[in-house]
């Protein structure tokens, strides 16, 4: 999960019919194809830096800022918390639940510019497999996807935890209001989205473009994913890397993102809902 801005803080389309009626084979999906309407490699490489900019690359800053703050202040990591979902407004929840809105809503942009980048080349976000042409599959697989990765992901946090390499996670501090769980879920959709559509589709589909090689594109989405993740310490950043491989191995096998997006929104809203309702009431579950 990453922490959205406000807080401080691939694949191609297939080529042929299948892009004019949004139909995505299973067959392994291609990142090479040529760069759209003849734009040259330099305007493509501009546009990614400048998407990068503007969402997860800005983030992966922010997030070794903070995760240098949290090593040089004085005591263990396992002390420290780093809160993803916490008041704007405390004692105030109409302008607190305006903020949260706000954030959610402003966070979105960057894929509302991926979608018009993408359109550009004539197939827009189903070109990353980003639709409705096939919700059924995507949910089960995405369902799938997130039963095999949480548990594996839940052990490995307290372990990272444990050994000291992790600060503690806190995945919610809202108050206790109306609105506090359908946020939750908002923001765990939110980062779904944000995440899989920028780093995973659109990201190796540019990067395939530029002449990066399958695996370097791998090795650069990956590693862009944990470094978001930094801000949690150095288990945040190794296991969202581990994520990272999984998931673009899985978008190429299936050429489309719905998957993932199910699978990391089911995997937050999960963390963040789960947390509220048992922070405090089971001793497994570290708190601060």
């Amino acid at each position: 999960m990453v922490r959205a801005a406000r807080e401080a803080s691939p694949g191609t389309c297939r080529r042929g019919s299948e892009v004019e009626t949004g139909v995505v084979s299973e067959q392994r999906v291609r990142d090479d194809s040529p760069p759209p309407g003849g734009l040259p490699r330099t305007v493509l490489r501009s546009e990614t830096l400048i998407v990068l900019a503007l969402s997860l690359g800005a983030s992966a800053v922010s997030a070794l800022i903070s995760f240098i703050g949290s090593l040089t202040r004085p005591g263990a990591l396992k002390e420290q918390a780093a809160t993803l979902n916490g008041s704007y407004a405390p004692g105030r929840p109409w302008l607190d639940l305006s903020w949260q809105l706000f954030g959610i809503a402003t966070a979105l942009v960057p894929v509302v510019l991926v979608a018009h980048l993408l359109l550009r080349e004539g197939a827009g976000l189903r070109a990353i497999g980003f639709d409705r042409t096939r919700p059924w599959p995507d949910l089960g697989r995405g369902a799938l996807v997130a039963a095999g990765i949480g548990s594996a992901g839940l052990a490995f946090y307290l372990a990272a935890r444990a050994t000291g390499f992790n600060l503690t996670v806190v995945p919610e501090s809202l108050p206790d209001v109306w609105w506090k769980y359908p946020v939750l879920i908002l923001s765990a959709i939110q980062n779904s989205v944000v995440e899989e559509v920028v780093v995973v589709g659109y990201l190796l589909r540019r990067l395939g473009q530029l002449g990066w090689t399958p695996m370097a594109a791998l090795v650069a989405s990956s590693v862009l994913r944990g470094s978001y993740h930094l801000y949690q310490g150095v288990g945040g950043f190794i296991g969202n890397v581990v994520m990272g491989v999984v998931f673009v191995l899985l978008y190429r096998r299936w050429g489309r993102v719905g998957p993932l997006v199910v699978a990391h929104a089911l995997l937050d809203i999960v963390a963040f809902v789960g947390y509220g309702l048992l922070a405090g009431k089971v001793g497994w579950l570290p708190t601060v």
